[in-house]
């Protein structure tokens, strides 16, 4: 699984193995994990699981069967993980002490389970739980078993219509439970097998469209679960609540109603929550606002299972802004329940910190036990240690796996695939960072990837990123889709500041980008690009491109109309809006109605004031239109409108689309084409090699 590269490229980007999160057992001597692998020259994609040595870093096969996935330790050795073929699932039991041996099944359904978890409960009983679309009866949804209609005609009475990039079906998502014990020397599904918790509610778990394992938990007194609230339009309202259903042997046929926590003031989003390892305690997050999806989250507690009514917040002021400007995301309690381990966003880094796990003991805010990089998933090491191990990624490093131990607050790598990046051609030299003047009495922060092999005696063109969101941020953190290192290879330096609306810096600062879409975030970017101008002379400011996607997408087509837009050589849209006057074929309409300030027919006047097609007259610089059929948060419609300007204008341009993606491009195929027309396209203005790049489409400019 060694990388062995010789130049960083869009094809090794996109065939570099890729690793899930490992996760320790108990003894914190071995971690599960798994790894895929897309093969440019088979046109397919491998996929394993695997063991890895913690003490070692050594790492063992267990199985390359890629209808395997989702590996969850039942003990020290043995591990549960699911089988999925056509409509069918099963539950299979491996041995990692045995690689490679045949695995037994302990259960078969006619649907499609996922996002598996187990908690040992005592007794010699491991819980399970899983969650999989289900009928309206709350069956599991078997899509074998459905007839094809006649006609394709679909009626809808009530939003959502479409979501993310497929229409809305009757299928619901629920959470199914079950319990396994050891028989003869095997483990045994008890009871009925798996049971719907959800049955016979309005509930869906996980929350569309990216819910996953995050939104449910299983501790030993029940589980805990997400559910939109039913009684208000997903499309309009963010409002999610956690729910608690008491189980004692999790065989209970039919399962208790679930109840309700309630958090008072905070009636926003509810995230990720997590039992203490006693199963008496729930740590979770909440927003406060119901139609605003990029609030700050708050740290909440649940003290004991027993009583919903008494929830408390972390850090709460009287003023319900709360104390800790930083929006918590993961989640973990220490071995002993009495500290928290809570990842948060901080200046273009996601670290990792630690606080007391009782709110009126946490009275000084949390200090960070990481500095860099992007903290993913991290777990106790082992039921007698009180390190942690963590998965994380950077700029410049695809996957690590390392030990962090919170009272020395060092961090020891145990496995990296790249060698940290070097395996790449890249190392930490490379990325830099600055602070510029924003459009207000404020800062703004940018990060920075220089070309290896830099010489800062050299000029090398400007690539300016511009992220989506609005409310996101630029991090050290790795993407296969946007990798500023890809740009840097090439030969520019890329820039990706971080302006108005990014989040890391402050609520207040991402909430600054409401009703300003064209305004202080746009300022920000003018002022950063004259930064970079006065400040770096070995930056080309003459020479220079810009790119974005989502929000950044909006951004390049605002920059189109005005004065900065013609700084810049050649411009790259990716999904971006081209009217906001037609924001409202969106999906998830609460986004819209926060940002503009209301209905269309309220506030007209707010939509149009920040109307990139309002300025179309003004519109001159080169610019690739990048759009795909099923992205229906920003319509093709938005994609082909711009090109259709810009076409008529005379301006030069060119629209790639994709039938088969969304407001992602996934595929990896696809990727690759993506990668060489948007290289292919700036090279072409800036005067760099295009050598192997674009001519990979089916170019049909002059039928």
């Amino acid at each position: 699984m060694t990388i062995i590269t010789s130049k960083f490229t869009p094809e090794v980007l996109l065939s570099a193995p890729r690793r899930s999160a490992g996760v320790p057992n108990r003894t914190g001597k071995l971690a599960l994990y798994t790894v895929s692998q897309y093969s440019f020259d088979t046109h397919s994609r491998t996929y394993s699981i695997r063991a890895l040595d913690i003490a070692t870093g050594h790492t063992t096969l267990l199985y390359d069967n890629p209808s395997y996935t989702e590996p969850t330790w039942i003990n020290d050795s043995e591990f549960v993980f699911i089988k999925t073929e056509d409509s069918a699932s099963s539950l299979l039991v491996g041995d990692a002490s045995k690689p490679g041996s045949a695995p037994y099944e302990i259960g078969n359904f006619r649907g499609t389970i996922s996002n598996l978890k187990a908690k040992d409960i005592g007794n010699d009983t491991v819980a399970i739980a899983c969650t999989a679309p289900t009928t309206a009866s709350g069956k599991m949804y078997d899509a074998s078993s459905e007839k094809k209609p006649l006609s394709t005609g679909r009626v809808y009475s009530k939003l959502f219509v479409r979501h993310w990039d497929t229409y809305v079906t009757k299928q619901k998502s629920a959470v199914f439970y079950g319990a396994l014990k050891k028989e003869n020397g095997n483990y045994k599904l008890q009871g009925k097998g798996l049971v719907n918790a959800l049955a016979n509610t309005k509930f869906e778990c996980p929350v569309p469209t990216f819910g996953g394992a995050e939104d449910f938990d299983v501790g030993k007194k029940g589980l805990v679960f997400l559910s939109k609230d039913p009684e208000l339009n997903p499309a309009l309202w963010t409002k999610t609540d956690l729910y608690y259903v008491p189980l004692e042997t999790f065989t209970e046929e039919e399962p208790p109603f679930p109840q309700v926590v309630k958090t008072g003031v905070l009636q926003g989003y509810t995230g990720n929550p997590v039992f203490s390892h006693d199963g008496t305690k729930v740590a979770f997050k909440r927003m406060r606002h119901r139609q605003y999806e990029s609030d700050k989250w708050r740290l909440m507690l649940l003290p004991n299972v027993d009583d919903l009514s008494n929830v408390q917040e972390f850090y709460k002021t009287d003023d319900d802004e709360g104390a800790w400007d930083l929006r918590p995301e993961s989640i973990a309690w220490s071995n002993d329940d009495k500290e928290l381990y809570v990842s948060a966003e901080k200046e273009g880094r996601q670290l990792l910190f630690k606080l007391p796990s009782t709110p009126l003991d946490a009275k000084e805010l949390p200090q960070p036990l990481t500095k860099e990089g992007t903290a993913g998933n991290f777990f106790n090491l082992a039921d007698d240690d009180s390190r942690l191990f963590l998965t994380s990624n950077s700029l410049i490093d695809s996957s690590s796996f390392s030990i962090v131990d919170p009272g020395a607050e060092t961090v020891t790598l145990v496995s990296s695939p790249s060698k940290e990046g070097k395996s790449f051609g890249l190392s930490r030299s490379q990325i830099d960072e600055f602070w510029f003047k924003g459009a207000g009495d404020y800062k703004c922060h940018a990060l920075v990837v220089k070309p290896s092999g830099f010489d800062p005696q050299k000029k090398y063109p400007l690539a300016m990123l511009i992220h989506g969101g609005p409310q996101g941020a630029w991090g050290d953190s790795w993407s296969t889709r946007w990798n500023p290192a890809v740009f840097a290879e090439q030969g520019y330096v890329a820039v990706m500041p971080n302006p108005t609306g990014s989040t890391g810096y402050g609520q207040g600062f991402t909430d600054g980008i409401k009703e300003q879409w064209g305004g202080r975030p746009y300022n920000d970017l003018v002022n950063c690009f004259e930064h970079i101008e006065d400040n770096f002379p070995y930056i080309d400011a003459k020479n220079a491109v810009a790119l974005g996607a989502s929000y950044g997408g909006y951004m390049i087509n605002w920059i189109q109309g005005h004065p900065l837009g013609r700084r810049f050589k050649a411009l790259v849209c990716h999904d971006g809006i081209f009217s906001t006057m037609s924001d409202w074929a969106t999906e998830e309409l609460f986004f819209t109605m926060h940002d503009m300030g209301g209905p269309l027919w309220e506030n007209r006047e707010g939509y149009a004031r920040w109307d990139p097609a309002a300025w179309v007259g003004e519109w001159a610089t080169p610019q690739l239109i990048v759009h795909s059929e099923l992205d229906y948060r920003l319509p093709i419609s938005e994609g082909l409108a711009a090109f259709n300007a810009l076409q008529t204008r005379g301006v030069p341009s060119r629209f790639l689309m994709f039938p088969d993606e969304n407001h992602w491009v996934l595929k990896p195929e696809n990727s690759l084409v993506w990668h060489k027309e948007v290289l292919g396209w700036i090279n072409k203005w800036t005067g760099l090699d295009t050598t192997g790049l674009v001519d990979e489409t089916r170019d049909l400019s002059l039928r």
